[in-house]
């Protein structure tokens, strides 16, 4: 089965939902972090999925892996923030998202992998 777009592939999918999840995370962080950890928490989730769909709409191979690696770039940074937000209590359910985190990086990881074997 060949790619037909960015939504066809369980990677995309899984960051889409972990958008959502961060969303439903940080609605109820403080009023001051709005424009600071929140902002900052949604921009990385959000930059995930957008990143593996920017690359998988490029024609070339070497472009799409080079933006799988920024979105591996973005997992980190969430995770970074995930782990402040708990370290600062705002949130205690952080280790589900964390649990995402390294299964949607795992799973980038695989599909750099297959692109680079096409190359």
């Amino acid at each position: 089965m060949s790619l037909k777009t960015h939504k066809d592939l369980d990677v995309w999918n899984s960051a889409m939902e972990l958008v959502t999840d961060i969303y439903r995370l940080t609605k109820p962080f403080p009023k001051e972090e709005l424009y600071g950890l929140t902002s900052q928490i949604r921009r990385s989730a959000i930059s995930i999925p957008s990143n593996i769909a920017e690359g998988a709409a490029r024609k070339n191979k070497t472009e799409f892996i080079q933006f799988l690696y920024i979105s591996l770039g973005s997992l980190s940074e969430l995770e970074t923030q995930l782990i402040i937000s708990k370290n600062l209590n705002y949130s205690n359910s952080v280790a589900d998202l964390l649990s995402k985190v390294i299964d949607i990086r795992k799973m980038t990881f695989g599909l750099i992998k297959s692109q680079k074997n096409k190359l």
